[in-house]
């Protein structure tokens, strides 16, 4: 287990003066005290706080703003549901059976080793399995999840929903448009075996991971309706219902986030397919890759920060979309697919074009 550090406070100002406040007379008996240094006042970190070893038949769990940060290990914990409702710096989950995880956002890497018949609810930077046998995982990862040694692995994207959970992904450096959730590598692949799939699409959460039943973590409102799901429910590799999609591109500026989710919405309850999300910066040269004969009308807003990319997939899905854009988002500049002809290549395109800047 690896060491667990305080966040530093500043120096108080003043030098020594300062930093030895406690020193001096006792008031009341006269008598010399003991000076106290700034650095006996910080709160000690506990790694008994960021640790759940060697439980059985339990239900345990930390509230929002109870980890903050911190690195966490759960080891050795069987027949448990165990619930991390606060974002971390990476957690590590060694040989537990039967368990029901949800971990909230992980600014570094989640690594399950010797785990068997866990169903979890996972958000990362990097998620990583070895010698592991039958994990069902809703999943929001930035980048490739990685299986090594293991079997009988299934996958479906992250849904989930409580009040604290989007400024956790902000504290955890994580976008909630940046989702591989099904593009895993297999890094021991067996020939004529597939280790992995996916979960059916009609996979509800709650039967998975069910919502806490202590009064403790009750506290937390959460929703697993997908609707409300704080990572857009995005389709992945699974197979497309039409040959048609369209390209959507938000460029970066005060309710981006909010436009993207609005036009998600508009377009699904519509019947359209979000296949996939991206959150990356452009550079000039990217956007004439990407935008092509657009690209100058759109290069002086890649300044101001990243932009938000938007596949939904579906007969007419280009037409509803440049519809949908020019009645709910007129005066927002939108990239849209022009044309069916021109839209796959788009998509193409910008994906790409996301996947190397993202060293996919």
């Amino acid at each position: 287990m690896g060491c667990f550090f305080s966040r530093r406070r500043k120096p108080a100002q003043g030098g020594q003066q300062q930093q030895q406040a406690g020193a001096g007379q006792d008031a009341a008996t006269g008598e010399q005290k003991a000076p106290q240094y700034s650095w006996d006042l910080r709160a000690k970190i506990d790694p008994k706080d960021y640790t759940f070893s060697g439980l059985k038949n339990e239900t345990v769990g930390r509230l929002p703003g109870k980890v903050a940060g911190q690195q966490f290990v759960i080891q050795d914990c069987e027949n448990c549901k165990i619930y991390i409702f606060d974002h971390s710096a990476t957690i590590t989950i060694d040989d537990c059976v039967n368990c029901q995880i949800f971990l909230g956002p992980i600014k570094g890497s989640v690594f399950f080793r010797d785990c068997k018949d866990c169903k979890c609810v996972v958000a990362c930077q990097q998620f990583r399995t070895r010698d592991c046998r039958k994990l069902e995982v809703f999943l929001c990862c930035a980048t490739q999840p990685i299986i090594e040694s293991s079997t009988g692995m299934k996958f479906g994207c992250f849904q989930y929903y409580y009040p604290e959970l989007a400024l956790q992904f902000k504290d955890a450096g994580l976008s909630i448009f940046n989702n591989t959730w099904s593009n895993i590598h297999d890094f021991t692949p067996v020939s004529g075996e597939n280790n992995w799939g996916l979960l059916p699409e009609t996979a509800v959460v709650q039967d998975y991971v069910p919502l806490p039943s202590s009064e403790e973590l009750k506290a937390v409102r959460i929703s697993t309706d997908a609707t409300k799901s704080i990572i857009p429910i995005t389709r992945g590799r699974r197979q497309k219902n039409s040959d048609e999609s369209c390209l959507a591109v938000f460029f970066a500026g005060d309710y981006t986030t909010a436009n993207a989710r609005k036009l998600i919405d508009e377009m699904t309850s519509k019947g359209f397919q979000l296949v996939q999300t991206k959150e990356v910066l452009m550079k000039a040269e990217d956007a004439h890759r990407v935008f092509q004969q657009s690209a100058s009308e759109f290069i002086p807003l890649l300044e101001e920060g990243p932009v938000v990319a938007l596949e939904f997939n579906g007969d007419g899905a280009v037409e509803q979309c440049q519809s949908t854009i020019n009645e709910v988002f007129s005066g927002t500049k939108v990239f849209v697919s022009e044309s069916k002809a021109s839209a796959s290549q788009d998509v193409d395109n910008f994906y790409n074009f996301a996947d190397m800047q993202m060293g996919m």
